[in-house]
């Protein structure tokens, strides 16, 4: 008898569980259907700036596989249907159509929890006013270009200082827009290190964009429900749109009122084998927790690559198969105005939460060799324990050719490698690529002397 599996949720973690289990098992013997609540499935959430920037032109570039191509492919996606509830007894799931609001129940065998993550939105006056935008999905990207492209838009503000509002930012400033960012921190981009952020809160300031740090935003005006300017402890800011970058959380409500496990970070409890407590369902993505490699705690890290790893562990596991999802570092980059920006593992804030007895140092130096030609300054910042010597993290703020170097140092944290073997390892040197004692390299070294 033909089973069926149900996905919700059609981006990376669905939509990969969803063909991962198309490979494995033919149609005739697993019926996949996915239910995605907006316009678009298996699209780059992350390229979402760059498309508000003008650096990506057109918006189907960021979709790799659309609903009809999943269709051909086997898959029956649907667009525009929401999931309303999940009934584990009777192994059926609520499902509301977009287009005439027909409710109707749809059964499963195996079912994909893939809901991901909803944009922070703080309990302020005026926060539900038309102009003011937290961006999760293409269909947030898309208003958010419409938005700034009207006759009337001159104002930006960012509340908030986490990746994506900081690309916005700067997209915004492409658009032509005065972008002012608002951060209650001491420096953006808290998952940074201080001294690290102080240099991505330069670099925006090159570009233009006004930077408030130390200020916390109060509440919003507002004139016939259109957002006009934000209230911060400081200042009043103009403001035609509003970009919230206060980081998101799990869209775990679907599964919480299931009755299926939801642990402290806010995400849908898993095994390793992204299992979610319930017999014959998963949750992958944002939705869900992961386990820190380094910090062996359940954690919610909402990135792509995570949840695409995850995907594909639930479309084997739910297709009758056997695969493990062996935990995350954080690992992440971006590109801040002329800054490449990257971190892995814990930086020291978390070190010293997770209960390590850490040392942290930092290095400046240059991408290529000092006398190369477009040489760049790059500063590696590493944290270790004291003791053991073990990498625990590292962050790394330079330009052209600096945040790739973080996987170096990745690899090394994924393998609980210690700073002296860091120090050591046989890395590719030419005058256009690094120094002869490559940066991160060097780092380590200077660790290794911290500790004693």
């Amino acid at each position: 008898m033909t089973e069926r599996l149900v996905v919700i949720g059609g981006d990376a973690a669905g939509m990969t569980a969803a063909a991962t289990a198309r490979r494995r098992v033919p149609a005739d013997q697993l019926d996949i259907v996915a239910f995605e609540k907006g316009n678009y499935t298996s699209y780059s959430a992350c390229g979402i700036p760059y498309l508000i920037g003008g650096l990506v032109p057109d918006v189907d570039a960021l979709i790799a596989r659309g609903p009809d191509e999943h269709r051909r492919r086997g898959v029956d996606a649907r667009t525009g249907h929401e999931v309303l509830a999940i009934d584990t007894d009777r192994r059926r799931v609520l499902v509301r159509r977009g287009a005439d609001g027909v409710e109707s129940w749809e059964g499963f065998d195996q079912l994909v929890i893939a809901t991901g993550s909803t944009p922070r939105r703080p309990a302020l006056p005026g926060v539900d006013a038309v102009g003011i935008f937290g961006v999760q999905t293409l269909d947030d990207g898309l208003a958010v270009r419409a938005a700034s492209d009207a006759d009337d838009a001159r104002h930006a503000v960012v509340v908030g200082g986490g990746y994506v509002g900081l690309e916005l930012g700067e997209a915004l400033v492409r658009r032509g827009l005065s972008v002012a960012l608002v951060e209650s921190e001491p420096q953006p981009m808290s998952t940074l290190d201080p001294e690290m952020g102080a240099l991505v809160a330069d670099a925006l300031r090159s570009v233009g964009v006004e930077v408030y740090v130390g200020e916390r935003v109060e509440g919003f005006d507002t004139d016939a429900g259109q957002v006009t300017g934000v209230q911060t402890s400081a200042r009043v800011l103009p403001a035609d749109l509003v970009i919230l970058g206060l980081g998101v959380d799990p869209n775990s409500g679907l599964a919480r009122d299931a009755g299926i496990p939801v642990g402290t970070s806010g995400g849908i409890t898993v095994d390793d084998h992204v299992r979610a407590g319930v017999d014959g369902i998963y949750a992958a993505g944002d939705c869900s927790e992961s386990f820190h490699r380094v910090s062996r705690r359940p954690v919610v890290v909402a990135l792509g690559t995570h949840a695409n790893k995850q995907g594909r562990v639930a479309g084997i596991n739910a297709s009758g198969g056997d695969a493990v999802f062996p935990g995350v570092l954080g690992t992440a980059a971006s590109k801040i105005c002329k800054y490449e920006v990257a971190r892995t593992g814990l930086n020291e804030r978390e070190a010293t939460a997770a209960g390590f007895d850490a040392v942290a140092v930092s290095i400046d130096s240059t991408t290529r060799a000092g006398y190369y030609p477009d040489a760049a300054p790059i500063r590696v910042r590493v944290v270790a324990e004291q003791g053991t010597g073990r990498l625990l993290g590292a962050q790394i703020v330079g330009e052209e050719g600096a945040a790739k170097r973080v996987d170096v140092l990745a690899a090394a944290i994924w393998n609980d490698m210690t700073v002296d073997e860091v120090a050591s390892m046989d890395l590719s040197y030419a005058p256009p690529f690094a120094p002869v004692w490559d940066p991160t390299l060097m780092a380590a070294r200077r660790a290794a002397a911290a500790l004693g």
